[in-house]
């Protein structure tokens, strides 16, 4: 059986075929019968129409960062070699490849003066992540990536082509809603007149305090200011700064769109939280932002859940630092972000619960742990903030379907199940976090 296409076929026990199916995410690797490393549109189309004649799933991996659930069986299209950024300056916007991290995007964007709606990690993929919605580093100020998408190339179940802009059958599906409709080969951006921003991060010992402080914080702070307060266990090692080496600490990080002085000011008051191990803010070119969270660059084996929360009380800091922080039965990285502002506004996309004031996400390494006891203490820490519901960007491991239909509103959650009905009637496209056809 061979498949005629620019790229490459990789079936089990070739060179590659194991780095294709894990990627950055080491826990639960994809398990196809053979992987398409795709060079290109056409590569995907012939992939995809392999996949119908023969009655076989797909599922889609460009980097692995937010795999949710394996595949066994069938095709993975690695879009890994889709790598193709071309900035228009004229229009700030940028056509971005189905594999592009966003380093890339943020390195092509910024000889023009530009930046696009990217994350903490530079190492993402930018389409993958759009395609959950995208909670970024300006995104108070900016609102979802997912916001700022112009138009996208993609294959559906029929194998065939289609550009989608705004007006579209399926274009509002794809802001937030996932693989679910096909595979997304491009999609052209919007880009943010950018180049530097007042960031960087605080660290203190561990403390419910300083959580609080943050907390308290965020009701009087501006909409270009979108923060995150982190409780991360730092390893001992050498790589980290020798004042948080071997030590659980809170870590708040901050992206300010504005100047320097005023950057100072409004962080003035979380300086006085409780003694600073290590302060690393300053005024940042927009390239550098990736330092600001540290995330890993290398693959790891982890699972977590996330929740968007209406509030964050006095009750509920006590609650996360009890059930996540030093004395945790189990280690956990946990991280709050704050929302409101630009991502409380209505917009075309299918992202739910815009009126969340937090989204809490939890992790954990799986490397020599009891998977059940993490996902038992995960889910104690989840609901025990009464969350209003799912961001699927930030949910690492298998999703009910419960938790899938909990990050739409009820009535965009029936039309995504429409839409999916009418596109993918056989569920060819495995998601992760698959919406089932409406029967």
């Amino acid at each position: 059986m061979t498949l005629d296409i620019t790229g490459r076929v990789l079936r089990p026990g070739d060179d590659g075929f194991d780095d294709a199916c894990t990627g950055y995410q080491l826990a639960l690797p994809h398990r196809p019968d053979l992987v398409v490393a795709a060079a290109g549109t056409a590569d995907v189309v012939a992939a995809v129409r392999h996949a119908a004649e023969h009655g076989l799933p797909v599922a889609v991996q460009a980097t692995g960062h937010g795999r949710a659930a394996p595949i066994e069986g069938g095709v993975l299209i690695h879009t890994g070699a889709m790598d193709e950024v071309q900035v228009d300056p004229a229009t700030r916007t940028a056509w971005v490849g189905a594999g592009t991290r966003w380093e890339k995007v943020v390195a092509a964007a910024a000889r023009h003066g530009l930046a696009p709606p990217s994350g903490s990690s530079p190492h993402v993929g930018a389409v993958g992540y759009t395609l959950g919605g995208g909670l970024g580093l300006l995104a108070r100020r900016r609102g979802y990536a997912a916001d700022h998408v112009r138009e996208f190339e993609l294959v559906t179940a029929d194998a065939r082509v289609h550009r989608l802009t705004p007006g579209a059958e399926l274009f509002r599906a794809l802001l937030g809603g996932g693989g679910n409709f096909g595979v997304v080969t491009g999609m052209r951006i919007g880009l943010l007149p950018i180049t530097r921003v007042y960031g960087g991060g605080l660290y203190f010992p561990a403390s419910a305090r300083v959580l609080a402080a943050w907390r308290d914080w965020t009701a009087g702070v501006p909409d270009e200011l979108t923060s995150t307060v982190g409780m991360v266990p730092m390893p001992d090692l050498p790589m980290v700064p020798e004042p948080l080496r071997g030590r659980h600490v809170v870590h708040i990080r901050v992206v300010f769109e504005g100047d320097a002085e005023t950057g100072e000011r409004l962080v003035a008051p979380l300086r006085a939280a409780g003694p600073v191990l290590l302060d690393t803010l300053g005024v940042l070119p927009y390239t550098e932002t990736g330092t600001i969270s540290g995330d890993p660059p290398f693959a790891h084996a982890y699972t977590g859940r996330s929740a968007m929360l209406a509030d964050l009380g006095p009750g509920d800091v006590d609650t996360v630092y009890e059930l996540a922080g030093p004395d945790a039965a189990v280690p956990c990285v946990v991280q709050v972000r704050h929302l409101g502002g630009a991502l409380a506004r209505p917009s075309a996309a299918v992202i739910g619960h815009r009126d969340a004031r937090y989204a809490l996400h939890v992790l954990s390494a799986l490397d020599d742990a009891d998977p059940g006891k993490i996902a038992e203490a995960h889910r104690g820490l989840i609901e025990a903030l009464h969350p209003m519901g799912t961001f699927l960007n930030f949910h690492y491991g298998p999703a009910t379907d419960e938790q899938v239909r909990a990050a739409f509103a009820p009535d965009v959650y029936a039309d995504l199940a429409r839409l999916k009905a009418r596109h993918d009637p056989d569920t060819r496209f495995h998601a992760g976090f698959t919406i089932p056809p409406a029967v």
